[in-house]
């Protein structure tokens, strides 16, 4: 399989795309950006990178951010964040504040709006949210090799200003009990999170290290292989919020959208894959996104439920 040539396939194709999805509106920063943009980026497990379309352009990787926040979390607390937080699809929309009342605070997973605010209380730490801030940076920093990742304080700002829902979940969950610092200074750290800015080619480097069983290219261990595996689980189960089912049917691989429009894919052993698009599904997921990667994983076979070729 000539990937070089099929990331160019799969660019050509979704640049004639019609159907592109709406841009979150609901985001004064995310309303203006151009939904005829689209970039795909391949890192491989034996180093190569392909990458084709708007593969280099920064976009807010919004909540594609809670994989690293999830991993840092669980490096600070362990399997004791599963006390606050659920393991289970919630089927629900990733802002709904239903389940909170009928589950008493408990958010269905860490990758729902309330799932993410309990983990940035975890990661706030008795801390200021610039502190936390800068450890995630320089997380995404390791991960990538890449210093020059920033957080878009522009649309840090225009979501902490518009973001109602979110103050009321997390306020709902204080009086639960399950955020334990000052609402204000979690969404202050939770807003700055998801404003951070990533290319394709950036973020794909980034999710190297859970193709490759917790390891760092350099060698370096970033997470046990176990904790990977879990980590790709959850991906794989709620990364689509409540069409993560879907994802899994028609895609069959770990993935964790945003509604900035990418989407991180992560083929176990084989490649960390970043797509961006902007326009999303009703769903709040990049369209063409998923689109592409539906494409990438029937050409090339990549499937967790596939049985690997032989010599794998």
């Amino acid at each position: 399989m000539d990937l070089a040539e099929l990331t160019a396939e799969i660019a050509a194709a979704m640049a004639g795309a019609e159907d592109r999805g709406q841009v979150a509106r609901y985001i004064p920063e995310l309303a203006g950006v151009d939904p005829a943009q689209f970039g795909i980026a391949i890192a491989t497990a034996d180093g190569r990178m392909f990458a084709a379309g708007d593969a280099d352009t920064g976009f807010s990787i919004q909540s594609i951010s809670k994989v690293f926040a999830l991993t840092l979390a669980l490096g600070k607390v362990g399997d004791q964040l599963w006390e606050r937080v659920g393991r289970e699809p919630s089927g629900n929309a990733f802002n709904s504040i239903v389940q909170l009342e009928q589950e008493h605070g408990i958010p269905r997973n860490p990758f729902i709006n309330a799932g993410a605010i309990v983990v940035s209380d975890v990661n706030l730490g008795g801390h200021q949210p610039r502190v936390a801030i800068g450890e995630i940076l320089r997380f995404v920093h390791y991960l990538t090799g890449d210093d020059s990742i920033a957080i878009d304080e522009a649309v840090a700002a225009s979501e902490g200003a518009t973001g109602y829902r979110n103050i009321a979940l997390a306020n709902y969950m204080r009086a639960f009990g399950n955020v334990r610092h000052s609402p204000e200074l979690v969404l202050g750290l939770y807003v700055h999170q998801c404003a951070i800015e990533m290319s394709c080619r950036q973020l794909a480097l980034a999710g190297r290290y859970l193709m490759l069983d917790g390891r760092h290219p350099d060698g370096g261990r970033v997470v046990s292989p176990g904790r990977a595996r879990r980590i790709n689980a959850l991906m794989l189960t709620c990364g689509h919020y409540d069409a993560s089912g879907d994802f899994a049917f028609r895609v069959g691989i770990p993935g964790k959208s945003g509604v900035g429009g990418g989407i991180l894919a992560i083929v176990p052993g084989r490649a960390s894959i970043a797509v961006w698009s902007p326009g999303l599904t009703e769903a709040g997921n990049s369209r063409l996104g998923g689109q592409a990667l539906e494409i990438l994983a029937r050409r090339t076979g990549w499937s967790i439920f596939s049985p690997p070729e032989e010599g794998d």
